[in-house]
């Protein structure tokens, strides 16, 4: 071969590494990595930029002063399953299924035949994870890497569900809490004292092993829920005991990732949230979070049970330091994420709408005239519009006047009846202390229209409807 011919062989393979070097600078800054870390039963209260005094949140207060914080951002229900549901498919839960918290040999499980954020990304070339609680179903079918999920290491469902809970265990008869590694089980826990910091590790090495490729990464801690654990490094470290400890590692883990994204290079086209699944579960007393200053906690359709800490960063096109106060709910993530990466919506249909003018500062304006708080099965608690959050009568739980748990034991709830519609003024009254519906019928008929509309399609247990639109739950045969 003569040089002439290798002098033209060596340019074609430039030219030619050149230009699939070009495409995949191009491909990486066309399509954001998409980082949402979520944690389990977290007050609102329990950040630092959203009122807490007495614990220590460094990273999560400068992710705040780097993107935006949001306000009034809302679970689409205040628990387990139900909530993470709606983050994955845009969709009301019940109206795909899903009610409550699923128990460990569940036959039911997020249906494989709705399209969840990991399969829409996946689709654009996305090598998608996720590292925590998955808490979908946990049987084969149901599992993460059967739901567009390439990777996968964690617990199928809430680190409460194990023979270890001192109530619950000997009266569900539960078996080891099992950790997996995409599909085999490779342990089973008595002891989650490190698993914070072993999530933290695989999200890391994630992102190392994908800086050069758009990638979905979907970090669910298991966290604050009791049993609280915290490792070593922060034992004794905060204010607030070891729910306090807890938090601060929670911190130290989003500070840990976005250590990562900013070593790689990653950082302006890295879109990371941040947020929690429901309100704290107030019966644990020192072991639970603060809604302060909203009322109730997980379990209810109150302020305290559904509004949620809320922090997004994506320095490419949303502006630093900024405070979103339009309601927003976690079934608007899905299409939000859609738009910004220019991914296809399924064609089912789907609750959320896309806030990607909101979160952008185009619009200062919700995305949907309206949410809706259900709860139980497919029982309509309230109604938020605009300002007004409007509860329908219903019989919810509350700790008020109950003593509470201490040390890891819960105490008792007592179940109050709320007998008649109130309305609440969220700007002046966020804590819903003064029903002002009677000076208001005006305001109380238009929300009761809407919620007339949406049980038209979602139904309402206690109206003795099925729902319209309703698609079948997963169900295993």
């Amino acid at each position: 071969m003569n040089s002439k011919v290798i002098y033209i062989l060596f340019l074609t393979l430039f030219f030619y590494q050149n230009s699939k070097g070009q495409e995949s600078i191009k491909q990486l800054y066309s399509s954001p990595n998409i980082i949402l870390i979520l944690t389990d039963d977290q007050g609102y209260n329990d950040v630092g930029v959203f009122g807490a005094e007495d614990i220590s949140t460094p990273n999560l207060d400068q992710m705040a002063k780097d993107g935006a914080k949001l306000t009034n951002f809302y679970a689409a229900q205040a628990v387990c399953s139900a909530s993470r549901a709606a983050i994955l498919t845009g969709s009301y839960p019940n109206r795909i299924g899903i009610h409550n918290a699923l128990m460990p040999n569940s036959k039911k499980g997020l249906n494989p035949k709705e399209t969840t954020l990991a399969e829409m990304l996946k689709n654009k070339g996305y090598a998608t994870a996720i590292f925590g609680k998955w808490h979908l179903g946990d049987a084969e079918e149901f599992m993460p890497t059967k739901q567009g999920f390439d990777e996968y290491f964690g617990i199928p469902y809430s680190n409460d569900m194990w023979p270890l809970h001192p109530q619950q265990g000997p009266i569900f008869d539960f078996g080891a809490l099992p950790l997996y590694e995409n599909e085999k089980v490779i342990d089973t826990l008595t002891d989650q004292t490190n698993l914070t910091t072993l999530i933290t590790q695989h999200s890391v090495d994630f992102i190392e092993r994908n800086k050069d490729n758009p990638f979905f990464l979907y970090v669910p801690h298991p966290q604050p829920h009791v049993p609280l654990f915290v490792s070593d490094k922060f034992k004794g470290k905060s204010n607030r005991g070891l729910y306090g400890d807890v938090i601060m590692e929670l911190d130290w883990s989003v500070g840990e990732i976005i250590k990562s994204v900013e070593k790689n290079g990653l950082t302006e086209n890295t879109i990371i949230i941040f947020t929690s699944d429901n309100g704290p579960w107030l019966a644990y007393g020192n072991h639970s979070g603060s809604a302060y200053p909203f009322r109730e906690g997980k379990g209810t359709g109150w302020e305290g049970g559904q509004r949620e800490p809320f922090i997004i960063k994506y320095p490419k096109e949303i502006e630093a330091g900024v405070t979103i106060d339009a309601p927003l709910m976690a079934i608007d993530i899905f299409p939000s994420l859609a738009e910004v990466t220019n991914s296809e919506l399924p064609d089912e249909v789907i609750d959320g709408k896309s806030a990607w003018s909101l979160l952008t500062g185009k619009t200062n304006e919700s995305p949907q005239e309206a949410y809706f708080f259900y709860y139980r099965v497919n029982e309509l608690f309230g109604v938020r519009y605009g300002k007004w959050k409007l509860y329908f009568p219903h019989t919810y739980r509350t700790m008020n006047g109950q003593t509470p748990g201490k040390d890891g034991l819960p105490g008792e709830y007592k179940m109050v009846d709320l007998k008649q519609i109130e309305l609440y003024d969220l700007e002046s009254d966020a804590s819903e202390i003064n029903n002002v519906a009677a000076s208001n019928a005006k305001v109380i008929a238009t929300i009761k229209k809407l919620a007339d509309d949406m049980r038209t399609r979602l139904g309402d247990s206690l109206m003795g409807m099925e729902g319209l639109e309703n698609r079948a739950p997963g169900i295993k045969e």
